[in-house]
């Protein structure tokens, strides 16, 4: 048994059992992974695939109980390689981030920048998806944090800690009705108007429509999107009323809108980083958290990781 025979498998999955594919990214042959494939199942005394004739189906039964053993050891097998660099006393590899795209676009661009200048030697890889993108690239191995709303803390195989709370923001034209409000804006002031915001499970869209939902409003939402520039380019083009987090506006930037704070109609939203449990991560990594947020020091991570 070898570690290329388990990658094999773990990239036959992840590739929808396209074998040409699994070879691109292994760089190597075919017939190579179907040899390597093969030497494995004949050692474990199991078929781990469906095939017809020389192709992949999908998993057996016996592949779908050993493929998380078979990823959990290449995991761990990466982070013995990691913890190697670092006991050399090298402050250089990879970090892989995964972020929805508010993060991303808003809250971790300085973040980048300073660990950036702190950690040279560091390659950063910043990946892009829902909340629940975010935690399948956790659990998957395919990141080694993740930064997205409260919905990480849905997922018991991950370790997640709080960051900052944030709410939302009505954004308008300038001469907007709501502008001239001399009292802060209610629901039913907003379901007058044609709504854009965000696309389910994105930016705390669930505590839009809960708050809607609890006062039996029924918005008429008639475009969303997962990116906050994109719904502030069609609110300037005056087709309804945004509703975007409030880290996406900037006055100086958003010249063309005004923002009206939303923080008291809609629930307060948590942003949390993510941790696969029981997975070492090099000190570069605790580096680029405290970036983010000064109070969860390396000391702080571990203590939530050891009592998770």
């Amino acid at each position: 048994m070898n570690f290329q025979q388990l990658r094999s498998v773990r990239e036959a999955e992840r590739c929808g059992f396209n074998l040409t594919e699994v070879a691109a990214v292994l760089h190597t042959s075919q017939p190579g992974v179907s040899r390597q494939v093969r030497e494995l199942e004949e050692e474990l005394g199991v078929e781990l695939f469906v095939r017809s004739g020389k192709r992949l189906l999908g998993l057996t039964s016996a592949g779908r109980a050993l493929l998380p053993i078979i990823q959990r050891v290449l995991l761990d097998a990466e982070s013995l390689r990691r913890a190697g660099q670092e006991l050399q006393g090298r402050d250089e590899g990879r970090l892989s981030i995964a972020a929805t795209h508010s993060q991303a676009r808003y809250a971790l661009p300085h973040v980048v920048r300073d660990f950036r200048q702190r950690y040279p030697r560091v390659t950063l890889h910043l990946h892009q998806g829902s909340p629940r993108q975010v935690a399948e690239m956790l659990l998957a191995g395919d990141a080694d944090i993740g930064v997205a709303t409260e919905a990480l803390a849905g997922y018991g195989q991950l370790v997640t800690l709080p960051c900052y709370r944030w709410s939302h923001s009505i954004v308008v034209p300038p001469g907007h009705p709501l502008l001239s409000l001399e009292r802060p804006v209610t629901l039913l002031d907003l379901v007058a108007f044609p709504i854009i915001t965000y696309e389910v499970g994105y930016t705390g869209r669930s505590h839009i429509d809960d708050a809607f939902a609890a006062a039996g409003l029924r918005p008429d939402v008639v475009l969303t999107a997962m990116d906050a520039d994109v719904i502030k380019t069609y609110v300037e083009l005056e087709m309804g009323v945004g509703i975007v987090a409030s880290i996406a506006f900037d006055e100086e930037r958003d010249t063309h809108l005004h923002a009206i704070d939303a923080g008291h109609l809609f629930q307060i939203n948590l942003t949390r980083l993510g941790l696969r449990r029981n997975h070492w991560l090099p000190g570069f990594a605790y580096g680029f958290i405290e970036t983010f947020v000064p109070t969860l020091t390396r000391e702080a991570v571990m203590a939530a990781q050891d009592s998770a």
